[in-house]
């Protein structure tokens, strides 16, 4: 092949690769850059930019005395150092216990495992002695990151729901396209749309849970998103009707539909039962696919929660709903606070990306390719 069409070819492709690069500069790129320098800066849109330095990020994560008139003694910061080391340990034993399981070194395993439980039993006392002097700068965006990875303990269940739902949609059943069309149907309608259906579902007078509760177990129900006890909750459950039948459910379908037939039949000849071919067979040539959907759901887990908050709840009851990225809408277009909600941005980017990472060091030694 001569330089000259080789030449044609590259420009071709460039060609074709510019539009798309060149919206990626425009809309993607200069505005994450421009929400880090945003980011050292007080600026409340009417006025110009203040450079204040790393202000917003001291104001964010740091922590103050609850007396603002006591000056705090070397035992009060030991402590405060203490429970910071600890809420950095725990992360850190858990990441270890896994790596260590992941390489079959199930002693060293059992250890970190030990090791962190220890930490946590360690940390709880620490905590309360801590906040009798200490207490955040801003203690609603730690409130906000319980919120949301609260919120995200459903992934994991939402998971092997769609895993499960996934099994039997791969049955040949008569009417089968039918059920998959009905479990896909939440993804493709819109999420306003839905919103508003589970508000009503949701409505403590006269919504379908609660009227159920009264005509059928003479019961009253809770108030559910009204109520701080169980707003997290209802949304989880709204999260994962929504999730069960939908992408998840659709590319362990794919998965299972690659696996080859022989395997099961070859099973089937050792006699191994359905709990025997999903743990031997199913489950670890579906890996890949778990490892994608759990990082993507990871990540859109530390994203999500604006849209049901602001459309459901408004955050509340009492910031009960409000995840960091209701958070940083809230700074940015309620408060006008665009630099410390940049601010916010880039310590949520921080925390995905950290996560990200150590899924991919991690998860990617338990997959089967």
């Amino acid at each position: 092949m001569s330089r000259s069409h080789i030449a044609k070819e590259s420009l071709g492709a460039v060609l074709f690769i510019l539009p798309n690069f060149i919206g990626f500069l425009i809309f993607t790129s200069l505005p994450v850059l421009a929400s880090m320098v945003i980011s050292f800066t007080s600026w409340d849109v009417f006025t110009p930019p203040k450079f204040i330095g790393i202000q917003n990020y001291v104001d964010l994560l740091s922590f103050h005395p609850i007396d603002i008139n006591l000056v705090p003694s070397t035992s009060q910061k030991l402590l405060l150092t203490f429970f910071l080391l600890l809420c950095f340990s725990i992360p850190t034993w858990l990441v270890l216990t896994f790596y260590n399981y992941s390489k079959e070194q199930r002693k060293r395993s059992l250890i970190c495992f030990i090791v962190m439980t220890i930490a946590i039993l360690i940390l709880i006392p620490v905590a309360g002695a801590t906040f009798r002097f200490w207490t955040a700068n801003d203690p609603r965006f730690w409130q906000y990151c319980f919120n949301t990875f609260f919120l995200m303990l459903a992934i994991p269940i939402a998971m092997f729901s769609s895993l499960l739902l996934a099994i039997v949609m791969n049955q040949k059943l008569r009417g089968i396209y039918i059920y998959r069309l009905i479990y896909y149907l939440p993804t493709i309608c819109s999420g306003v749309g839905i919103y508003i259906l589970w508000m009503w579902i949701y409505n403590p007078d006269y919504g379908l849970i609660n009227s159920c509760l009264r005509g059928m177990f003479h019961i009253e129900g809770p108030k559910w998103l009204m109520d701080i006890n169980w707003a997290k909750p209802a949304l989880m459950f709204m999260g994962f009707w929504g999730a069960v039948g939908g992408f998840n459910c659709v590319l362990y379908l794919a998965a299972l539909q690659g696996i080859s037939q022989e395997l099961y039949e070859a099973s089937e000849i050792d006699g191994a039962n359905w709990w025997q071919k999903f743990w031997n067979i199913i489950w670890p040539l579906v890996s890949p696919t778990t490892f994608f959907i759990f990082i993507m759901s990871i990540i859109s887990g530390f994203q999500a929660g604006f849209d049901m908050a602001y459309i459901m709840t408004q955050g509340g009851p009492a910031g009960a709903t409000t995840s960091i990225s209701f958070y940083i809408y809230d700074q940015a277009f309620r408060n006008f606070e665009m630099g410390y909600a940049s601010a916010i941005s880039w310590v949520l980017f921080v925390l995905v990306f950290g996560v990200t990472i150590l899924n991919y060091r991690i998860g990617g030694k338990v997959v089967h390719y």
